[in-house]
């Protein structure tokens, strides 16, 4: 049962008046800890209740640390601690950390408390999951072939991307993920006051960036026997083993150019140029040689319905969400594709354009040069190119008088509607083009900011569960950081000002 929930302005008040006097007396101690109490300061949980309270029974022993719990999290991965056990005896010993979590010093949640915490979040049958633990697997062993640099793991199932976007403009859900209650939470107590603060910049017309990273897992690849095959000196059997991460998969890092084991994050992130910040919008974990362009369906389908006062005005991919497919599901949502071509599948089309045009969609004048993008009419849905001579980006040209007597120059229009791939509604190679491109290695700093700076992999977890609650936690981090930095807020100021008014 849900017990008592102290709000967040009455959680603000218990940290002044407990910091106040250690202040006084211990000014450099408390100032070790600015940061990380100015982020639990400004981190209202008042939204959490609502979201918490199905997950509780109507009986029993009522549950009243909850919002402390969660800002242990918060502070653990501040602080950079990856164990639960090694941090509840560092906070115990710490009286500001203590008060920073809500506290007192001999009230600290324990060690079940915290895993339990976790586990009320996550919407898996316990008895399915605990079977599912407990199951045994065969053993496959790392494949050999290896891909080329920046070479993306293939789909294992041809067809996949068009029967999820088919499955995707009928409307359908993808409700059931185990992890839904997560992405709600990330939503509404980090990425929602973010939104209102004015770091996302105008939510009406967000670009949003796509993109997986490797996550390395803490458990073996190899699996424990169960078998009693080694006592009859057979060591190398093909019985089936039991796996301490049953999600964990080996997936195929184009970066490192090596095989990894365990999960693929894929997360959907916003960059704002005003304040050259880059921040976390849609988190979800799945299964290591799982295709980003896969991949990219869900997500964006998940995101509509996750944040529905948002509108998504153009999204960015790298080429592995380069397919027919999630062009038009992007065409129908009226969200504009920013998608460099995959290298395989250059100066392909789905039906031939009525004009010459190059690999990237451009028209080709008379004289062999690609012509120059004016505008789009959003009337008519097309595109408008013009002569390069009369733009001035070529000094001469063979066919000047052949083409149009006109001193306007040449004009020829492409349509969106021939191949949404090839004639994208922000032209491929154009200025703006680059300029958003630019923007796509928002979701590479995000991969960065969760695994390095925070240290993600550190925590050696070993289920989805585990390291979907700790891309949570880091990511809300994230959105702390860029708030008080881009705010301007200091908890050392609250005290100095409350010091002044007892004074």
């Amino acid at each position: 049962m849900l017990g008592i929930w102290r709000s967040h302005a009455k959680y603000q008040l218990f940290l002044i008046n407990n910091l106040l006097q250690f202040y006084i007396n211990n000014k450099i101690t408390v100032e070790f800890y600015s940061k990380a109490l100015t982020k639990l300061y400004i981190l209202d949980l008042d939204i959490l209740k609502a979201l918490l309270k199905p997950r509780f029974s109507t009986t029993g022993k009522p549950s009243n640390q909850q919002p402390e719990i969660f800002r242990s999290f918060i502070l653990m991965s501040e602080l950079h601690y990856n164990s639960i056990t090694n941090w509840i005896a560092f906070l115990k010993a710490n009286p500001v950390l203590c008060f920073a979590v809500g506290v007192n010093p001999g009230n600290v949640p324990g060690v079940g408390s915290h895993y339990d915490f976790i586990n009320r979040l996550w919407l898996e049958n316990s008895d399915v999951e605990q079977e599912r633990q407990n199951s045994l697997h065969p053993f496959k062993s790392k494949p050999r072939k290896k891909f080329g640099k920046n070479q993306k793991q293939p789909p294992r199932h041809p067809g996949i991307i068009k029967k999820f976007v088919d499955l995707a403009l009928q409307g359908k859900s993808f409700e059931s993920r185990p992890e839904r209650l997560l992405q709600q939470i990330f939503a509404k107590v980090a990425v929602e006051p973010s939104a209102h603060a004015g770091l996302l910049g105008d939510t009406t017309k967000l670009t949003i960036s796509g993109d997986g990273t490797c996550i390395n897992t803490g458990g073996s690849p190899y699996g424990i026997k169960v078998c009693d095959c080694v006592s009859k000196g057979i060591y190398n059997c093909d019985c089936h083993r039991r796996f301490s991460d049953t999600d964990a998969r080996h997936g195929w890092d184009s970066y490192h150019e090596v095989w990894y084991y365990g999960h693929c994050g894929y997360f959907l992130s916003v960059y704002n140029p005003e304040f050259k910040k880059d921040l976390p919008i849609y988190l979800r974990l799945v299964q290591a040689q799982r295709y980003d362009g896969v991949t990219a369906i869900v997500a964006l389908s998940e995101v509509r319905k996750l944040y529905p006062l948002f509108k998504f005005d153009k999204f960015l991919g790298d080429g592995a969400h380069d397919n027919n497919p999630t062009y038009d599901l992007l065409d129908a949502w009226n969200i504009k594709a920013i998608i460099p071509l995959n290298k395989k599948g250059l100066g392909k089309f789905k039906y031939e354009p009525p004009i010459k045009v190059d690999t990237n969609g451009v028209p080709i004048c008379m004289g062999g040069f690609t012509m120059i993008y004016d505008y789009y009419d959003k009337t008519r849905h097309r595109i408008k190119w013009r002569c390069p001579y009369v733009k001035g980006k070529i000094q001469s040209c063979s066919c000047i008088n052949q083409c149009t007597p006109s001193a306007y120059g040449r004009t020829i229009y492409t349509k969106p509607k021939w191949d949404v791939r090839l004639f994208t509604v922000i032209p491929r190679g154009s200025e703006q083009w680059k300029k958003e491109m630019n923007k796509r290695t928002a979701s590479e700093r995000i991969n960065k900011r969760i695994l390095n700076d925070y240290n993600m992999e550190e925590a050696h977890s070993r289920s989805k569960k585990r390291w979907s609650w700790w891309t949570t936690v880091h990511s809300t981090n994230v959105h702390l950081d860029a708030m008080i930095n881009v705010l301007n807020i200091n908890f050392i100021s609250v005290l100095e000002k409350s010091i002044l008014q007892i004074a």
